[in-house]
């Protein structure tokens, strides 16, 4: 039986998106009773938890690291999060728990748990925990990737499938794909053709966000980024610029390593301003996707939307016939979810394959041959020549195994009581499934902290769990989009290019934190067009 949930499909409120109830600024007297409250209950749980607990008899709970009287193991959180976590399941165990500030968590580190929990647990763990960050940026938790598990999620889930990311809508368009992709390389042409003969240094990351989101803006909103002459050939539109500042403001909020979600104190008193930080952050993504949708809306109003209509434009003609249903709200929520996965995670992700491939020169020629060889040298690849790359997808599967877009997935929380590797899991624990050290598993992968695509290649990998997009009925729906834009975008910049390191020194693999698994140094490469490709490159 399925978990009750409370959430309507009409109960949100599209005029009031931010509303929270968090205290920000009480006068004195409240904020000392709230503390002396905070110290009270903690003490309480803390020693009650010691006393072992009775009633149902003792539980067989998950070990866990020694916990700091009021912190939990707040001071184990350290960035990069999955990587602590990793180092504590090396010596706690492929199942522990940690009580992070007022909250009880419980991390999964082994692909037996992991497939435990999304299948015979799968609607145990269906739920989100709700956290004050994530309230204020999820429209009070109206997003498809934050709502509790119950009638409203399925609804989103459905018309994202369905209407949005659907096998028919991914594959119109892949078109778009081509064509971001095509400019793409045709700026980065223009700037080595600077400096004729020699390398241009590009720095990836920049121009690899902006082709995800100009993919995303034509597709949700057909629309495109703003090139003119000045910056027909910078690395960045000033959309993209636009976007990415907010996207880098939000992120570090996102996270399961925000103590401000865990420790009532931080947001009582707020001193380093946090709650303002987020709301102007999302205040600039609002009226971003504002001008989308209100551009969108004159457009059908007008007639003069096209026959392929956007996502934007289908979510608006269901509006009319169910108003209380699609929400300006709702629609923002899934536009927000759309641009913010789909944005972050295929541009880091394409970022660590060329940055493997760069560390790798041998893997970087197998891989340039192997579409000389299927493709050849006369016409730019296209996504129909992808799903014959057998050892690009080798490559792209091995740079999702170590480095999964989000490396602790997003967090579930448990609706029921249940066991998961034979420990109690009590209701309302926080579960994080920390993929980064599944797939780095040294029981299930050789050397597993070696990029080698060649495992791949024979079919002995199949059976091992890889799961970079989650698992189960809260699995990322954007994964065949994901997959289809990474495939086109790393096999084109392979066949146009050759690629070095910049004054041959080792790329930095150094992680960052955060909800996904971001360099810690913007990867910087010497490219410069392939003679072979010269006549294809001159006519783009």
């Amino acid at each position: 039986m399925e978990p009750r949930t409370n959430i309507n499909l009409r109960s949100i409120d599209r005029s009031e998106p931010h509303q929270t109830s968090l205290i920000t600024s009480p006068n004195m007297d409240k904020a000392y009773i709230a503390v002396l409250s905070f110290v009270f209950l903690f003490l309480l749980r803390y020693l009650v938890g010691r006393a072992g607990g009775g009633g149902k008899g003792a539980q067989q709970l998950p070990p866990s690291p020694p916990a700091v009287p009021f912190l939990g193991y707040l001071h184990l959180v350290k960035t990069p999060f999955h990587a602590a976590l990793t180092s504590l399941a090396a010596r706690h165990g492929p199942v522990f728990s940690m009580r992070m500030g007022s909250r009880r968590a419980v991390i999964v580190s082994s692909p037996e748990c992991a497939r435990e929990c999304f299948t015979e647990h799968d609607v145990a763990f269906a739920n989100r925990p709700r956290f004050a960050s994530q309230q204020l940026i999820s429209f009070d938790g109206a997003m498809l990737s934050t709502s509790s598990y119950g009638p409203y999620w399925r609804h989103l889930r459905r018309v994202a499938t369905l209407q949005l990311l659907s096998a028919h809508r991914v594959g119109c368009m892949t078109g778009t794909i081509s064509a971001e992709v095509r400019a793409m390389v045709r700026r980065m042409n223009r700037a080595a053709a600077v400096t004729p003969g020699s390398a241009a240094r590009i720095q990836l990351k920049r121009r690899l966000f902006e082709l995800s989101l100009s993919v995303l803006m034509e597709t949700i909103a057909q629309t495109k980024t703003s090139r003119t002459e000045a910056n027909a050939d910078t690395d960045m539109s000033p959309e993209a610029h636009e976007f990415k500042q907010i996207v880098d403001e939000i992120v570090p909020y996102l996270g399961t390593a925000n103590r401000w979600d865990y420790l009532p104190m931080l947001r009582l008193f707020d001193v380093f301003g946090v709650r303002n930080k987020i709301l102007a952050a999302v205040s600039r993504r609002d009226t971003f996707l504002r001008r989308l949708i209100d551009a969108e809306r004159r457009r059908l109003d007008d007639g003069s939307e096209s026959e392929n209509k956007s996502v934007i434009a289908v979510l608006l003609t269901l509006q009319k016939s169910e108003p209380e249903v699609y929400t300006d709200t709702m629609i923002m929520s899934l536009c927000a979810n759309l641009f913010g996965a789909g944005t972050e995670t295929t541009s880091t992700t394409t970022e660590w394959a060329m940055s493997l491939l760069l560390n790798h020169p041998e893997a970087l020629k197998k891989a340039q041959a192997e579409i000389d060889a299927s493709v050849g040298t006369s016409r730019l690849l296209t996504a129909d020549d992808v799903p014959r790359l057998g050892y690009l997808h080798c490559v792209i599967n091995e740079t999702l195994r170590l480095y999964p877009a989000a490396p602790l997935l997003l967090p579930h929380e448990s609706s029921t009581d249940c066991k998961v590797g034979g420990y109690d899991v009590p209701r309302g624990t926080m579960l994080l499934v920390n993929v980064y050290a599944i797939h780095r598993d040294p029981a299930v992968w050789d050397d597993p902290g070696t990029f080698r695509p060649e495992r791949f290649e024979d079919g002995s990998a199949e059976g091992r769990l890889l799961m970079p997009f989650g698992m189960g009925r809260r699995k990322c729906p954007g994964e065949t989009l994901a997959l289809r834009t990474i495939g086109l975008v790393l096999g084109t910049l392979i066949q146009c290019f050759d690629w070095d390191r910049v004054d041959g020194v080792e790329v930095d693999m150094t992680e960052s934190g955060g909800l996904t698994i971001p360099r810690a140094l913007p990867l910087e490469a010497m490219c410069k067009p392939r003679a072979v490709m010269r006549d294809v490159l001159q006519e783009l």
